[in-house]
Protein backbone atom coordinates (compact mmCIF):
# COMPACT_ATOMS: atom_id res chain seq x y z
CA UNK A 1 0.00 0.00 0.00
CA UNK A 2 1.14 3.34 -0.58
CA UNK A 3 1.80 5.68 1.90
CA UNK A 4 -0.08 8.99 2.40
CA UNK A 5 2.25 11.30 1.22
CA UNK A 6 2.81 9.72 -2.03
CA UNK A 7 1.68 11.44 -4.63
CA UNK A 8 0.89 14.49 -2.41
CA UNK A 9 2.78 16.85 -4.88
CA UNK A 10 4.19 16.39 -8.84
CA UNK A 11 7.26 17.96 -10.92
CA UNK A 12 5.11 20.19 -12.80
CA UNK A 13 8.01 21.50 -15.28
CA UNK A 14 11.86 20.87 -15.78
CA UNK A 15 14.54 22.99 -18.01
CA UNK A 16 17.78 23.57 -18.43
CA UNK A 17 20.21 26.70 -18.61
CA UNK A 18 20.52 28.21 -22.07
CA UNK A 19 23.86 27.00 -22.84
CA UNK A 20 25.51 23.73 -21.18
CA UNK A 21 28.06 21.42 -21.43
CA UNK A 22 31.40 23.34 -23.05
CA UNK A 23 30.15 26.71 -22.68
CA UNK A 24 31.82 28.91 -25.78
CA UNK A 25 31.58 32.09 -23.25
CA UNK A 26 32.36 31.44 -19.64
CA UNK A 27 29.72 31.26 -17.59
CA UNK A 28 29.46 31.65 -13.52
CA UNK A 29 26.98 29.33 -11.79
CA UNK A 30 24.32 31.69 -10.83
CA UNK A 31 23.91 32.59 -14.52
CA UNK A 32 23.16 28.83 -14.95
CA UNK A 33 21.08 29.09 -12.39
CA UNK A 34 18.93 32.23 -12.91
CA UNK A 35 18.57 31.21 -17.05
CA UNK A 36 17.26 27.24 -16.04
CA UNK A 37 14.84 29.34 -13.11
CA UNK A 38 13.48 31.27 -15.62
CA UNK A 39 13.31 28.75 -18.54
CA UNK A 40 10.85 26.60 -15.92
CA UNK A 41 8.76 28.89 -15.24
CA UNK A 42 8.42 30.26 -18.88
CA UNK A 43 7.56 26.63 -19.43
CA UNK A 44 4.84 25.90 -16.93
CA UNK A 45 3.23 29.58 -16.72
CA UNK A 46 4.11 29.75 -13.18
CA UNK A 47 5.26 33.27 -12.50
CA UNK A 48 8.65 33.41 -10.48
CA UNK A 49 6.82 35.51 -8.02
CA UNK A 50 4.26 32.88 -7.07
CA UNK A 51 7.84 30.30 -5.50
CA UNK A 52 7.32 30.08 -1.60
CA UNK A 53 9.83 27.52 -1.15
CA UNK A 54 13.39 27.26 -2.72
CA UNK A 55 15.84 24.56 -2.36
CA UNK A 56 19.60 24.14 -3.68
CA UNK A 57 22.88 22.51 -2.54
CA UNK A 58 24.10 26.17 -1.06
CA UNK A 59 22.48 28.68 -3.36
CA UNK A 60 18.90 29.19 -1.69
CA UNK A 61 19.68 32.32 0.32
CA UNK A 62 21.49 34.18 -2.96
CA UNK A 63 18.94 32.46 -5.52
CA UNK A 64 16.08 34.19 -3.00
CA UNK A 65 17.45 37.28 -3.16
CA UNK A 66 18.39 37.46 -6.62
CA UNK A 67 14.55 36.79 -7.56
CA UNK A 68 12.89 39.18 -5.18
CA UNK A 69 11.69 36.37 -2.88
CA UNK A 70 11.14 35.65 0.62
CA UNK A 71 10.25 32.13 0.49
CA UNK A 72 8.27 30.20 3.57
CA UNK A 73 10.87 27.74 3.40
CA UNK A 74 14.53 27.37 2.74
CA UNK A 75 16.70 24.16 2.35
CA UNK A 76 20.28 24.23 1.62
CA UNK A 77 20.71 20.87 2.09
CA UNK A 78 24.59 19.93 0.15
CA UNK A 79 25.58 16.39 0.30
CA UNK A 80 26.97 15.86 -3.02
CA UNK A 81 25.33 14.72 -6.47
CA UNK A 82 22.36 13.31 -4.67
CA UNK A 83 21.37 16.66 -3.11
CA UNK A 84 18.33 17.60 -5.70
CA UNK A 85 16.65 14.43 -5.37
CA UNK A 86 17.02 14.70 -1.66
CA UNK A 87 15.36 18.18 -2.11
CA UNK A 88 12.70 16.96 -3.80
CA UNK A 89 11.86 14.41 -1.12
CA UNK A 90 12.11 17.79 1.29
CA UNK A 91 9.78 19.74 -1.11
CA UNK A 92 7.19 16.71 -0.97
CA UNK A 93 7.10 16.29 2.70
CA UNK A 94 6.87 20.30 2.69
CA UNK A 95 3.77 20.45 0.32
CA UNK A 96 2.68 17.53 2.12
CA UNK A 97 2.46 19.25 5.35
CA UNK A 98 0.68 22.31 3.86
CA UNK A 99 3.58 25.10 4.20
CA UNK A 100 4.23 25.60 0.87
CA UNK A 101 2.67 25.11 -2.34
CA UNK A 102 5.22 25.48 -4.91
CA UNK A 103 8.66 24.39 -4.62
CA UNK A 104 12.05 25.66 -6.60
CA UNK A 105 14.88 23.16 -7.00
CA UNK A 106 17.52 24.56 -8.93
CA UNK A 107 21.31 23.72 -9.50
CA UNK A 108 24.02 25.69 -11.18
CA UNK A 109 27.37 24.32 -11.69
CA UNK A 110 30.45 25.88 -14.04
CA UNK A 111 32.68 22.91 -13.48
CA UNK A 112 34.20 23.16 -17.38
CA UNK A 113 33.82 27.15 -16.91
CA UNK A 114 35.55 27.29 -13.51
CA UNK A 115 38.86 26.88 -15.34
CA UNK A 116 38.36 30.49 -17.68
CA UNK A 117 36.76 32.12 -14.64
CA UNK A 118 39.48 30.68 -12.85
CA UNK A 119 37.34 29.74 -10.03
CA UNK A 120 35.46 33.01 -9.46
CA UNK A 121 31.49 32.77 -9.60
CA UNK A 122 31.50 28.88 -9.42
CA UNK A 123 30.12 29.06 -5.78
CA UNK A 124 32.90 26.43 -4.82
CA UNK A 125 33.96 25.60 -1.34
CA UNK A 126 37.19 26.93 -0.53
CA UNK A 127 39.79 24.49 0.99
CA UNK A 128 38.42 21.62 -1.17
CA UNK A 129 41.34 18.89 -1.43
CA UNK A 130 43.27 20.12 1.82
CA UNK A 131 45.70 17.39 2.46
CA UNK A 132 45.56 18.53 5.97
CA UNK A 133 42.04 17.82 6.55
CA UNK A 134 41.31 15.01 8.73
CA UNK A 135 39.16 13.10 6.16
CA UNK A 136 42.54 13.13 3.68
CA UNK A 137 44.86 12.38 6.29
CA UNK A 138 43.52 9.24 6.99
CA UNK A 139 42.55 8.32 2.98
CA UNK A 140 45.74 9.16 1.40
CA UNK A 141 47.82 7.07 3.14
CA UNK A 142 45.45 3.91 1.87
CA UNK A 143 45.03 5.07 -1.99
CA UNK A 144 42.26 7.07 -1.47
CA UNK A 145 42.86 10.59 -3.41
CA UNK A 146 40.46 11.86 -5.25
CA UNK A 147 37.58 10.72 -7.07
CA UNK A 148 38.70 8.14 -9.85
CA UNK A 149 41.15 6.85 -7.43
CA UNK A 150 38.33 5.92 -4.43
CA UNK A 151 35.85 4.63 -7.43
CA UNK A 152 38.81 1.97 -9.16
CA UNK A 153 38.92 0.59 -5.42
CA UNK A 154 35.02 -0.02 -6.00
CA UNK A 155 35.46 -1.48 -9.21
CA UNK A 156 38.49 -3.51 -8.21
CA UNK A 157 36.71 -5.23 -5.32
CA UNK A 158 33.55 -5.64 -7.85
CA UNK A 159 35.59 -7.72 -10.04
CA UNK A 160 37.44 -9.84 -7.19
CA UNK A 161 34.01 -10.50 -5.07
CA UNK A 162 31.98 -11.73 -8.26
CA UNK A 163 34.39 -12.51 -11.17
CA UNK A 164 33.68 -9.45 -13.41
CA UNK A 165 36.04 -7.14 -15.82
CA UNK A 166 36.42 -3.61 -16.43
CA UNK A 167 35.28 -4.91 -19.65
CA UNK A 168 32.07 -6.22 -18.57
CA UNK A 169 31.65 -2.43 -17.39
CA UNK A 170 32.69 -0.96 -20.02
CA UNK A 171 29.50 -1.89 -22.15
CA UNK A 172 27.91 1.01 -19.73
CA UNK A 173 29.67 3.49 -21.43
CA UNK A 174 28.70 2.14 -24.94
CA UNK A 175 25.24 1.91 -24.25
CA UNK A 176 25.34 5.57 -22.65
CA UNK A 177 27.02 6.97 -25.88
CA UNK A 178 24.02 5.09 -27.72
CA UNK A 179 21.58 7.42 -25.80
CA UNK A 180 23.99 10.45 -26.56
CA UNK A 181 23.57 9.69 -30.25
CA UNK A 182 19.73 10.66 -29.47
CA UNK A 183 20.25 13.97 -27.71
CA UNK A 184 21.92 16.67 -29.99
CA UNK A 185 22.50 18.80 -26.25
CA UNK A 186 24.91 15.71 -25.29
CA UNK A 187 28.43 16.78 -25.47
CA UNK A 188 29.12 13.65 -27.29
CA UNK A 189 26.51 13.20 -29.42
CA UNK A 190 28.49 13.51 -32.34
CA UNK A 191 31.44 14.38 -34.34
CA UNK A 192 30.42 17.45 -35.21
CA UNK A 193 29.73 18.07 -31.34
CA UNK A 194 32.70 16.71 -30.40
CA UNK A 195 35.76 15.33 -31.99
CA UNK A 196 35.64 12.32 -29.92
CA UNK A 197 31.93 11.94 -30.00
CA UNK A 198 29.83 9.05 -31.92
CA UNK A 199 29.36 5.85 -31.27
CA UNK A 200 32.13 3.81 -29.21
CA UNK A 201 32.97 0.24 -28.47
CA UNK A 202 34.25 -2.11 -25.68
CA UNK A 203 37.55 -1.30 -27.07
CA UNK A 204 37.47 2.21 -27.75
CA UNK A 205 36.64 2.27 -23.91
CA UNK A 206 39.55 0.13 -22.75
CA UNK A 207 41.98 1.89 -24.91
CA UNK A 208 41.12 4.97 -23.77
CA UNK A 209 43.74 6.55 -21.77
CA UNK A 210 44.43 5.25 -17.96
CA UNK A 211 43.48 7.89 -15.44
CA UNK A 212 43.01 5.32 -12.37
CA UNK A 213 43.40 1.47 -13.13
CA UNK A 214 41.52 0.00 -13.79
CA UNK A 215 39.35 3.11 -14.85
CA UNK A 216 39.89 4.36 -17.74
CA UNK A 217 39.08 7.80 -19.60
CA UNK A 218 35.52 6.54 -21.03
CA UNK A 219 34.83 4.66 -17.51
CA UNK A 220 34.88 8.50 -16.59
CA UNK A 221 32.33 11.02 -16.34
CA UNK A 222 32.83 14.33 -18.77
CA UNK A 223 33.40 17.59 -16.55
CA UNK A 224 31.12 20.53 -17.99
CA UNK A 225 28.66 23.25 -17.56
CA UNK A 226 24.90 22.81 -16.49
CA UNK A 227 21.95 24.33 -15.27
CA UNK A 228 18.90 22.74 -14.18
CA UNK A 229 15.67 23.36 -12.21
CA UNK A 230 12.37 21.72 -11.33
CA UNK A 231 8.91 23.33 -10.17
CA UNK A 232 7.24 20.78 -7.35
CA UNK A 233 3.55 21.90 -6.67
CA UNK A 234 0.30 20.34 -4.74
CA UNK A 235 -2.12 18.51 -6.86
CA UNK A 236 -4.73 21.24 -7.08
CA UNK A 237 -1.80 23.58 -9.19
CA UNK A 238 -0.69 20.99 -10.99
CA UNK A 239 -3.91 19.87 -12.21
CA UNK A 240 -4.28 24.09 -13.45
CA UNK A 241 -0.84 23.98 -15.47
CA UNK A 242 -0.38 23.76 -19.18
CA UNK A 243 2.14 21.16 -18.64
CA UNK A 244 2.05 17.78 -17.86
CA UNK A 245 2.69 16.73 -14.12
CA UNK A 246 5.16 14.03 -12.69
CA UNK A 247 3.75 12.64 -9.68
CA UNK A 248 6.52 12.02 -6.82
CA UNK A 249 5.14 8.59 -5.80
CA UNK A 250 7.93 7.56 -3.25
CA UNK A 251 11.24 8.84 -2.07
CA UNK A 252 13.68 8.14 0.29
CA UNK A 253 17.31 9.01 1.32
CA UNK A 254 20.54 7.06 3.35
CA UNK A 255 24.47 7.56 3.78
CA UNK A 256 26.93 4.81 4.56
CA UNK A 257 29.91 6.57 5.61
CA UNK A 258 31.70 9.85 4.45
CA UNK A 259 35.09 8.82 4.18
CA UNK A 260 35.55 5.72 1.62
CA UNK A 261 37.62 4.15 4.25
CA UNK A 262 34.81 3.67 6.24
CA UNK A 263 32.71 2.28 3.58
CA UNK A 264 31.71 -1.53 4.76
CA UNK A 265 31.63 -2.80 1.73
CA UNK A 266 33.19 -1.31 -1.37
CA UNK A 267 30.08 -3.07 -3.72
CA UNK A 268 27.09 -1.99 -1.70
CA UNK A 269 25.97 1.23 -0.98
CA UNK A 270 23.46 3.19 0.88
CA UNK A 271 21.07 3.35 -2.28
CA UNK A 272 19.76 0.19 -1.21
CA UNK A 273 18.37 1.58 1.96
CA UNK A 274 17.13 4.76 -0.12
CA UNK A 275 15.20 2.83 -2.61
CA UNK A 276 13.39 0.52 -0.12
CA UNK A 277 12.08 3.79 1.53
CA UNK A 278 11.16 5.47 -1.47
CA UNK A 279 9.55 1.78 -3.13
CA UNK A 280 7.72 1.49 0.45
CA UNK A 281 5.90 5.09 0.28
CA UNK A 282 5.15 4.34 -3.31
CA UNK A 283 3.52 1.11 -2.51
CA UNK A 284 5.93 -0.50 -5.64
CA UNK A 285 8.88 -2.13 -6.38
CA UNK A 286 11.57 -2.64 -8.86
CA UNK A 287 9.19 -4.92 -10.74
CA UNK A 288 7.22 -2.04 -11.53
CA UNK A 289 10.19 0.16 -13.01
CA UNK A 290 9.97 0.77 -16.58
CA UNK A 291 12.97 3.41 -16.48
CA UNK A 292 15.90 4.24 -14.54
CA UNK A 293 17.72 7.35 -14.06
CA UNK A 294 21.03 6.24 -12.37
CA UNK A 295 24.03 8.30 -11.57
CA UNK A 296 27.17 7.25 -13.41
CA UNK A 297 29.90 9.23 -12.53
CA UNK A 298 31.95 6.00 -13.07
CA UNK A 299 30.60 3.01 -15.01
CA UNK A 300 30.81 1.40 -11.81
CA UNK A 301 28.97 3.79 -10.09
CA UNK A 302 25.61 3.32 -12.83
CA UNK A 303 26.41 -0.98 -12.42
CA UNK A 304 26.66 -1.02 -8.41
CA UNK A 305 23.54 1.06 -8.14
CA UNK A 306 21.87 -0.54 -10.44
CA UNK A 307 22.52 -3.89 -8.01
CA UNK A 308 21.11 -1.48 -5.06
CA UNK A 309 17.96 -0.30 -6.75
CA UNK A 310 17.22 -4.60 -7.25
CA UNK A 311 16.95 -4.10 -10.79
CA UNK A 312 19.99 -6.73 -11.70
CA UNK A 313 21.39 -9.70 -9.03
CA UNK A 314 24.28 -8.86 -6.66
CA UNK A 315 27.50 -9.03 -9.23
CA UNK A 316 25.31 -8.54 -12.53
CA UNK A 317 24.36 -5.24 -12.88
CA UNK A 318 26.41 -4.15 -15.97
CA UNK A 319 24.08 -7.24 -17.67
CA UNK A 320 21.68 -4.69 -18.23
CA UNK A 321 23.71 -2.77 -20.42
CA UNK A 322 25.65 -5.82 -21.88
CA UNK A 323 22.74 -7.48 -22.64
CA UNK A 324 20.97 -4.72 -24.03
CA UNK A 325 17.80 -4.20 -21.87
CA UNK A 326 19.15 -0.50 -21.03
CA UNK A 327 19.79 -0.14 -24.52
CA UNK A 328 17.41 2.41 -27.21
CA UNK A 329 14.49 -0.29 -27.59
CA UNK A 330 15.40 -2.29 -24.81
CA UNK A 331 12.82 -3.58 -21.81
CA UNK A 332 14.32 -1.18 -19.26
CA UNK A 333 15.46 2.23 -20.48
CA UNK A 334 18.47 3.80 -18.24
CA UNK A 335 20.28 7.15 -18.67
CA UNK A 336 17.94 8.43 -21.91
CA UNK A 337 20.00 11.30 -22.35
CA UNK A 338 23.40 9.94 -22.66
CA UNK A 339 24.02 10.33 -18.79
CA UNK A 340 26.86 11.55 -16.93
CA UNK A 341 29.60 9.94 -18.90
CA UNK A 342 28.18 11.20 -22.46
CA UNK A 343 25.62 14.10 -22.08
CA UNK A 344 26.66 16.03 -19.67
CA UNK A 345 28.24 16.48 -15.90
CA UNK A 346 28.99 19.19 -13.89
CA UNK A 347 30.70 17.71 -11.09
CA UNK A 348 27.02 17.20 -9.29
CA UNK A 349 24.42 14.94 -11.71
CA UNK A 350 21.60 14.72 -9.92
CA UNK A 351 19.83 17.29 -11.45
CA UNK A 352 20.40 16.51 -15.21
CA UNK A 353 18.35 13.07 -13.77
CA UNK A 354 15.47 15.05 -12.70
CA UNK A 355 15.08 17.11 -16.05
CA UNK A 356 15.53 13.63 -18.08
CA UNK A 357 13.01 11.85 -15.77
CA UNK A 358 10.37 15.04 -16.09
CA UNK A 359 10.86 14.54 -19.89
CA UNK A 360 10.53 11.58 -20.33
CA UNK A 361 7.69 10.69 -17.78
CA UNK A 362 5.70 13.60 -19.80
CA UNK A 363 6.27 12.38 -23.30
CA UNK A 364 8.37 15.97 -23.75
CA UNK A 365 11.76 14.10 -24.71
CA UNK A 366 11.66 15.09 -28.51
CA UNK A 367 10.61 18.58 -28.40
CA UNK A 368 11.74 19.90 -32.04
CA UNK A 369 15.03 18.30 -31.78
CA UNK A 370 15.68 20.35 -28.74
CA UNK A 371 16.69 17.77 -26.45
CA UNK A 372 15.81 14.66 -28.70
CA UNK A 373 15.76 12.91 -32.17
CA UNK A 374 13.15 9.91 -32.88
CA UNK A 375 13.94 7.19 -30.86
CA UNK A 376 14.81 8.89 -27.41
CA UNK A 377 10.84 8.98 -26.12
CA UNK A 378 10.08 5.94 -24.44
CA UNK A 379 7.17 4.77 -23.39
CA UNK A 380 7.77 4.18 -19.85
CA UNK A 381 5.41 5.40 -17.53
CA UNK A 382 7.23 4.76 -14.06
CA UNK A 383 10.85 5.94 -13.27
CA UNK A 384 13.69 4.72 -10.37
CA UNK A 385 15.72 8.08 -9.89
CA UNK A 386 18.70 7.60 -8.50
CA UNK A 387 21.43 10.21 -7.02
CA UNK A 388 24.80 9.36 -5.60
CA UNK A 389 26.80 11.86 -3.43
CA UNK A 390 30.53 11.53 -2.05
CA UNK A 391 32.75 9.02 -2.96
CA UNK A 392 29.67 6.56 -2.71
CA UNK A 393 28.84 7.91 -0.03
CA UNK A 394 25.05 9.42 0.28
CA UNK A 395 22.09 8.56 -1.88
CA UNK A 396 18.95 9.67 -2.93
CA UNK A 397 16.20 7.70 -4.52
CA UNK A 398 12.87 8.72 -5.96
CA UNK A 399 9.58 6.68 -7.34
CA UNK A 400 8.24 9.12 -10.56
CA UNK A 401 5.16 7.90 -12.12
CA UNK A 402 3.46 9.67 -15.42
CA UNK A 403 -0.13 11.48 -14.66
Amino acid sequence: MPAAISKAAAIVGAAEANEIGYSKTPKTSLQLHIEAIKNVSEQTGIPISRIDGVFSAGWSSELAEHLGLHPKYIDTTSVGGCSFEMHVHHALCAIHAGVIDVALVSHGESGWSARANRGRGTGGMRGAGDPWSPGNQMTMAYGFSGAPSNYSHAMTRHNYRYGTTPEDFANIAVVTRQWAGLNPRAVMHSKETHPEGGPISVETVQNSRMISWPLTLLHVCLVTDHGGAVLITSPEIARSLKTKPVWIAGAGENMSHSNMIEMGDFTATSAAASAAAAYKMAGMGPEDMEMAMIYDSFTVTAGITAEMLGLAPRGEGFRLWKDGHAAPGGRLPINTNGGGLSFNHSGMYGMQLLVEAYRQLSGTAEDGGFSGLPGKQTKARSCVVNGTGGSLSTTGTLVLVSD
